[in-house]
């Protein structure tokens, strides 16, 4: 379900699409995107089936104006529509038509601190929005961010709704208190610590990773350790290798999580999560390969991951540039959501436009 892998030193996303200035102070970009999926509902339908397919349009707008110097208020406004019964008789963000702002803050950057309040992306290891469908997942916000210290990030963010992937303006109030604090660091090796304390969830949470290339390989270590406020507590590790061999990138990942899945708000970055599997919901070991190369202009992915509880899954993602502002991009998922299932394959086509 993911596009973009996450970065595990930064959160704060507040606009990526590319913009150009309108008028003085004002900038302006966005996109336009068709989008179809369709699932053959694990067996039980076909590809392309009328009541297993989606089909829609959308535009997104980023707008950003400077207040001062100092402050910038940021808007991001996403209007969509469904294109017909006859293409699909689901629709995208349930409903057939609308439109609603997913991000909408003011952002003030004071020398190393950059401080965020209102609506915004954030994509942190363990509290996260997809990047996937019409418009990824958003928060409602108040982050900061310090880089007072040399090769040191700080963050902290306290969140108080969300809006998950394909749910139109549904800001959901999150109960009580959720915030999150992180440090950064970068140099000999890249290495990041969060606390999470997710009382919507009932939860707190330890995560920390770091990451290290000898020779043009690349390890990586993870670990995470879930308290919950009842019950067991979760405690899970991975490690990750990656290399490039000519023209391929290739990665082999494994994780275990212990006694219970680990908390969860959004998406998480458990080495081997897949497009549709959280590795973070699998108890138990885990595993995932996957390469990556570019034949004839078209970027091209392929990956398979086993999971203990929660099945397996094989994906297929291919991209392709029709001009500098126009792309192609296909994804095939065959995912199994427990051992005994049997696979739901799925394809998503997407067609956009920058500007």
């Amino acid at each position: 379900m993911k596009f973009t892998k996450l970065s595990l030193i930064t959160v704060l996303a507040v606009s990526t699409m590319t913009t150009i200035a309108v008028a003085g102070d004002t900038t302006v970009g966005g996109k336009a995107q068709v989008y179809y999926y369709t699932t053959d509902g694990a067996g039980t339908s076909d590809l392309g089936s009328n009541g297993t397919s989606a089909t829609g349009t959308a535009v997104t707008l980023d707008v950003a104006h400077k207040l001062s110097n100092a402050i910038t208020a940021n808007f991001t406004a996403v209007g969509y529509t469904h294109l017909g019964d006859d293409m699909g008789a689901n629709k995208f963000e349930a409903s057939k038509a609308d439109g609603f702002f997913n991000v909408a803050n003011l952002t003030g950057s004071f020398g190393d601190t950059t401080v965020v309040a209102g609506r915004q992306l954030l994509a942190t290891p363990m509290l996260a929005g997809f990047d996937w469908l019409l418009a990824p997942g958003s928060f409602e916000a108040a982050t900061l961010v310090n880089k007072s210290m040399d090769k040191f990030t700080f963050i902290a963010s306290y969140i108080n709704k969300y809006r998950g992937n394909n749910t139109g303006d549904n800001f959901v109030r999150l109960a009580d208190d959720n915030y999150a604090f992180s440090a950064g660091y970068s140099d000999v090796v890249d290495a990041n610590l969060w606390f999470y304390n997710i009382d919507a969830l009932n939860y707190t949470q330890v995560y920390g990773d770091v990451s290290k290339e000898f020779n043009g390989v690349s390890i990586s270590g993870q670990g995470v350790k879930t308290n919950y406020d009842t019950g067991l507590d979760s405690t899970g590790y991975g490690l990750k290798v990656g290399m490039a061999l000519s023209s391929v990138d290739m990665s082999v990942a494994y994780n275990h999580m212990e006694d219970r899945a680990a908390g969860l708000l959004g998406v998480d970055s458990v080495y081997t999560t897949s497009w549709n599997s959280f590795a973070s919901q699998d108890v138990g070991d885990s595993w995932k390969v996957d390469a990556s190369t570019e034949i004839a202009g078209v970027s091209a992915t392929a990956s398979y991951a086993d999971y203990e509880t929660i099945g397996s899954e094989f994906d297929v993602i291919l991209g392709y540039g029709l001009t500098e502002n126009t792309s192609l991009d296909a994804i095939y998922s065959s995912t199994k959501y427990a051992e005994s299932d049997t696979a739901d394959n799925a394809l998503e086509l997407i067609g956009t436009y920058t500007f």
